[in-house]
């Protein structure tokens, strides 16, 4: 009897291990195999479409589903020698990263979409990166800016996070050259948001780049309403101009109670000014001798034929000038279209080996390569604003 039961335990331990190893199997085989396409190619949305972010999440959100109506019309994308729909899944992260992460998993393993677009912010795109990597399906974000979102702590790329915009480091070291040849400006004050990396970051690679001297560093936090304290500490300064990184809502505050308080230095800052509501805020007087990098800058686009027809059937559908993070969520939605023809496949992993191995994308915000980082190589743009209105643009490479 005791015979039996030792020789039965012991078949029991060889069957379970048996199961735990085929587990193990299985689950390395799905990780590395990713999601499949069925009738149609879903591609997830993980958006900041409520919460402080929602307005930026908003503007994507209008140019992902207009680059996916466009291409459906056309009969979708070309998967080897067939043409597949695409299918939308949007959720909304409420601008949460806790939320972003649940939306993740929620978008790879219960809706199996092959790619997803977003989020609109580093923040929550980086609290979504470990379901994306685990269920090996590639997401493209937009607008998160900061240097080492594409990275892992160790340094090595992220395989399957990519952006369609620049660095903050890229960004900021580009408005510290031109404040400094196309400005003249020999002294600056810096305004910095650093309730954010985003703000941050820009100023740090500012810094870095700037070769004049900085004669005052103030700081900010988001959702602050009066900066005239700060504002009168600087007119009381000789400088030649300000760098204000951050995002319309503050940035068109303080733009509108500079001018008030007499400062009439040029204010230089970053993309999240890029949006008509900084001169709605500031007032359109107010918003002059203004500039901003973007990628996107509808004066520098209009004789790109791609941004020209993008403009227009945004203009069309919404009734309004195309924003700059329309322009990218549009651009990111056929980065992806790019890789699954070029890979021939829409499976999540060949999608991801596609992006990687983009080069030349002919897009709205302009020409770019993907790097060995998951970075964009392209053009940079400096806009100008005189009473509101984009008055000039300067092309930076």
């Amino acid at each position: 009897m005791k015979k039996w039961e030792k020789q039965t335990m012991k078949i029991a331990a060889l069957g379970a291990m048996a199961l735990t190893l085929a587990g193990c199997a299985t689950a390395k085989s799905s990780s590395s195999q990713g999601n499949n396409p069925g009738k149609t190619i879903k591609i997830g949305v993980n958006m900041e479409l409520s919460g402080s972010a929602a307005g930026y999440g908003e503007q994507q959100k209008q140019g992902i589903q207009l680059a996916v109506k466009k291409i459906n019309k056309s009969g979708g994308i070309k998967v080897g020698g067939t043409k597949k729909k695409i299918q939308l899944v949007i959720r909304d992260n409420k601008t949460s990263n806790t939320t972003a992460a649940s939306v993740a998993a929620q978008l790879v393993n219960n809706d199996k979409v092959v790619a997803v677009v977003g989020s609109a912010t580093t923040s929550a795109g980086t609290a979504a990166i470990p379901n994306m990597t685990k269920a090996a399906v590639p997401s493209v974000s937009p607008s998160a800016t900061d240097p080492d979102y594409t990275l892992q702590k160790s340094g090595k790329v992220q395989k399957y996070i990519f952006r369609a915009c620049y660095q903050n480091n890229f960004q900021g070291a580009t408005a510290a050259t031109f404040v400094t040849k196309n400005l003249k400006a020999k002294r600056v004050a810096i305004l910095t948001d650093n309730s954010s990396d985003y703000g941050t970051g820009l100023t740090k690679a500012f810094k870095k780049q700037y070769r004049g001297t900085v004669v005052s560093s103030q700081t900010f936090q988001e959702g602050d309403k009066d900066f005239n304290a700060i504002l009168t500490a600087l007119k009381h300064k000789k400088i030649d101009a300000i760098y204000a990184p951050g995002y319309y809502s503050e940035i068109g505050l303080i733009v509108k109670q500079a001018r008030q308080a007499g400062i009439k230095a040029p204010i230089v800052g970053s993309d999240g000014m890029a949006d008509a509501k900084l001169a709605q805020i500031a007032g359109k007087s107010n918003a002059t001798n203004v500039y901003y990098t973007t990628p996107f800058s509808t004066k520098a686009s209009a004789t790109n034929k791609v941004a020209s027809k993008f403009m227009s059937a945004y203009k069309a559908k919404y009734g309004s000038t195309a924003p700059t993070f329309s322009a990218l969520a549009y651009d990111s939605v056929y980065m992806i279209k790019a890789a699954i023809e070029k890979e021939g496949s829409a499976n999540s992993v060949k999608i991801a080996d596609g992006l990687a191995k983009l080069k030349n994308f002919k897009g709205v915000t302009g020409t770019t390569t993907i790097d060995k980082q998951h970075n964009p190589e392209k053009t940079i743009s400096i806009e100008q604003l005189t009473n509101g209105v984009v008055s000039k643009v300067y092309n930076v490479k």
